[in-house]
């Protein structure tokens, strides 16, 4: 910058004396057309006044030169500060959603506040693509900067979509955890005749349903809770009796639902808790009857039995 300034000042000055000196001769030559004057004739005095006039002007050149260099300056240093402001505001924001997304399991407040975050770095980097043509030398290197924090911020995007399916993932979880899992699921009828009974899957002879299946939750225990026995008939009606406590429930899926029978009991956590029931019923459909096990609103097991 020195060497420039140097330069445009060496050939502001020629400029400036080839100026003058083509001033006074062509004044010259207007008031006395008849005589030739040269350069080398001019008096001591009118050199003298050339000079003086030379360096005022020179002088103001360099004053207004010098005041424009510093403005420039303090322009650059003023948004080189900004810009370093900036860049340390988008860094302290990229640690502290990285700080959440890096939680095992982030919550929806901490996830919401991500979300804030982001949404002030992208502010930010938009301010910077607005301001960085005017600093023209780190253009360049302020362009590939905003590249790799759009990356950035694309990553992050991504994260936080795959940190909210995680996270979702395991509030499904949770909920399952609260439910049984069904397990050794018979579902058979029977035909009694003369106090005693035999297994039949033929519907005129049939008058007993019998059901048994076992249930185990590794992570809760519960006093009085209960479970829904849901026997769907072959023409998709369920089956349903008053003297077996039937009614309805909502589910988490299918809304309100009838159930055949309710089964209520406690519950130790790990325990395998055996479960049977029977009922007795007087006409059987042919066809396919379901049997589906429902506990807190979700089915927890299912299986069938086809009469003939």
């Amino acid at each position: 910058m020195k060497d420039t300034r140097s330069l445009l000042l060496v050939l502001l000055s020629f400029g400036l004396i080839a100026t003058w000196a083509y001033h006074f001769y062509d004044k010259s030559n207007y008031s006395h057309p008849k005589q030739e004057l040269l350069i080398s004739d001019i008096s001591a005095e009118q050199a003298n006044r050339i000079r003086d006039s030379l360096q005022h002007v020179y002088t103001a050149t360099i004053t207004n030169l010098d005041l424009r260099l510093d403005s420039s300056r303090t322009v650059t240093d003023s948004l080189q500060t900004a810009l370093n402001e900036k860049v340390n505001e988008i860094n302290r924001l990229k640690a502290e959603i990285s700080n959440i997304l890096n939680k095992p399991a982030a919550t929806s407040s901490e996830l919401l506040l991500a979300r804030q975050k982001m949404k002030e770095m992208e502010e930010i980097i938009r301010q910077m693509r607005e301001e960085r043509n005017t600093l023209e030398q780190e253009k360049k290197q302020l362009a590939n900067q905003l590249d790799e924090m759009s990356t950035e911020v694309t990553s992050l995007q991504k994260n936080i979509r795959r940190v909210d399916e995680d996270n979702k993932n395991l509030n499904d979880k949770i909920k399952q955890a609260s439910v049984f899992v069904a397990s050794a699921l018979h579902f058979t009828t029977f035909q009694t005749k003369e106090e005693k009974e035999q297994e039949t899957s033929l519907a005129r002879k049939a008058n007993k349903f019998v059901a048994s299946f076992i249930l185990q939750n590794n992570f809760n225990e519960f006093q009085n809770t209960e479970v829904m026995i849901v026997i769907n008939q072959p023409d998709g009606h369920v089956l349903q009796n008053s003297a077996w406590d039937s009614g309805s429930f909502d589910t988490k899926s299918d809304g309100k639902k009838y159930y055949t029978r309710k089964m209520k009991f406690d519950y130790s956590k790990g325990e395998q808790k055996a479960l049977i029931f029977t009922l007795d019923f007087d006409t059987f459909q042919k066809g396919t009857y379901t049997l589906q096990i429902w506990h807190n609103g979700v089915m927890i097991g299912q299986t069938v039995k086809t009469l003939s």
